[in-house]
């Protein structure tokens, strides 16, 4: 593992090329700047993502609709707020803590996640239709001692990048700001309503620098939006975007897509708003019948969920589409080889402090505050996540509650884990029912999709124990032989 000396060095050759990027005005400069930042990235993670460089450098090349992307958020952006994404976000996250977590998962023999969800309340100001987190109750709530622990501990395994869900996050925004300015070197990304933003805490985001958002909006159009999420609540988004693009805020948007709202959510009406308003992302969730009014008939359908699969590659693509990072989770599984739930890539607490494998996926058998956060991973839910994934070699069936219904019920069972779901809790053979008749439909259409995209056979490499362990002593030898090779400006 590295020393904190070559640590310190390392992050301090990124600071400078980054304070350097900002100061730069001509587009020549930044693109030396760019390709140092690049060439450093890739260095970090040719043991852990291989190839991570020249996909980078494929996407920002001169004059590319990335590059004019990355120009518009450093020239819109509050320095100290973009400076600090980069180096905690980026560097922190991204670059050194994947890095870690690898190495921590061989050590331990659990996985390690490099994103930690936690809901600080399960409180909420909105009362939206098939909330997946309407289940724990709105009276839960982490206190500002549990996230710190969760947090410390976390960061000792690697972690340096975490999600704010809930509930409504901001019901804590000042205890959030407090755990944002105490971890100076962690990314903290809340997704909230937006309702509860205003200057004053604007201009303490801008103060600490390490949090982003990702705002809930579900149209382009008010009354198709206010139907799931209540009157007036489109108007407070639009509100909270003009007020976070003046203060130089970074943020995107989170969607939930359903079979009423599909074609609205992807449209071009839709996002032509969003860049209009300064997103830098679209994050899309495929809906999931868990949750306060679960109902399978709000999935999408086939035909839909094809359409999405095509239609975010189109928009992302390095030519045409829109200047916005759009990703689709389920859709989007062979860029993560599959599920990343349980730890392997991303783990949630909820507001009790039940440490479960996904927002989805209420079942487990750990507390946060019976255990330490290595002894949370440990759990037999996660194990019998590490022990049994891949679920489906076809990474467009990632989910083992969606695409792969009886893996849920044989995961539980085998661990004896319990639900988390304190208002209505159900087994996962009720999930199941709803989820089977979708499962057998998609699968013949993922299957098609699958030989289009990979024609010579199957893209799987997988990060199995095998992969972790081999990649782990990589990293190992890398750090011992000349402490990371430290890129000196």
């Amino acid at each position: 593992m590295q020393s904190k000396i070559a640590h310190a060095a390392e992050r301090k050759a990124f600071s400078v090329i980054v304070d350097q990027l900002i100061k730069t005005a001509s587009a020549d400069d930044r693109e030396e700047k760019i390709d140092k930042l690049i060439d450093m990235a890739g260095k970090l993670l040719k043991d852990t993502v291989p190839g991570a460089a020249a996909g980078m450098r494929a996407a920002l090349y001169p004059g590319s609709k990335w590059e004019k992307w990355l120009f518009d958020i450093i020239d819109e952006s509050d320095p100290n707020v973009f400076k600090t994404m980069l180096m905690n976000g980026a560097y922190e996250a991204a670059f050194r803590g994947y890095r870690v977590t690898f190495e921590k998962a061989d050590e331990l023999q659990c996985n390690v996640p490099w994103i930690v969800l936690f809901d600080p309340t399960s409180a909420c100001n909105k009362h939206c239709v098939g909330c997946w987190a309407a289940d724990y109750g709105n009276r839960l709530n982490l206190s500002f001692e549990d996230m710190d622990k969760l947090v410390t501990e976390a960061k000792a395994l690697g972690t340096h990048l975490f999600m704010l869900t809930g509930g409504e996050p901001l019901v804590r925004k000042r205890d959030v700001v407090r755990l944002a300015e105490k971890h100076d070197d962690c990314l903290f990304n809340v997704f909230t309503n937006a309702s509860l933003v205003d200057q004053a805490f604007c201009d303490d985001v801008k103060r600490v620098g390490n949090i982003i958002f990702s705002v809930s909006l579900e149209s382009y159009e008010a009354g198709v939006n206010d139907g799931r999420r209540g009157n007036g609540s489109f108007d407070e988004v639009m509100r909270a975007f003009d007020l976070m693009h003046a203060n130089g805020l970074l943020y995107g948007t989170s969607t939930a897509y359903t079979r009423t709202n599909t074609e609205n959510v992807s449209s071009d009406e839709f996002f032509q708003l969003l860049v209009d308003k300064g997103c830098r992302w679209a994050w899309y969730f495929h809906y999931m019948p868990v949750g306060e009014g679960a109902n399978a008939d709000l999935m999408p359908t086939v035909e839909q969920r094809e359409y999405m699969f095509h239609r975010i590659r189109k928009v992302r693509a390095f030519e045409g589409g829109y200047p916005i990072f759009a990703m689709d989770f389920q859709n989007d599984g062979e860029f993560t080889k599959g599920c990343i739930a349980g730890g392997r890539l991303y783990c949630h607490v909820n507001a009790r402090g039940d440490v479960e494998p996904c927002v989805f996926i209420h079942y487990s058998n750990a507390n946060i505050h019976d255990m330490s956060w290595a002894d949370c991973l440990h759990q037999p839910m996660f194990q019998a996540y590490r022990a049994r994934w891949p679920w489906n070699k076809n990474e467009l069936q990632p989910c083992p509650m969606l695409e792969n219904p009886a893996i849920l019920p044989a995961m539980v069972a085998e661990a004896d884990a319990t639900s988390t779901e304190y208002v209505a809790p159900e087994g996962p053979e009720k999930i199941m029912e709803r989820t089977v008749p979708y499962a057998r439909e998609w699968a013949p259409v993922a299957k098609r999709l699958w030989e289009e995209e990979h024609p010579d056979g199957e893209k799987y490499d997988g990060a199995s124990a095998d992969v972790v362990s081999t990649r782990s002593k990589l990293i190992r030898e890398q750090d011992k032989d000349g402490e990371q090779e430290t890129v000196l400006v």
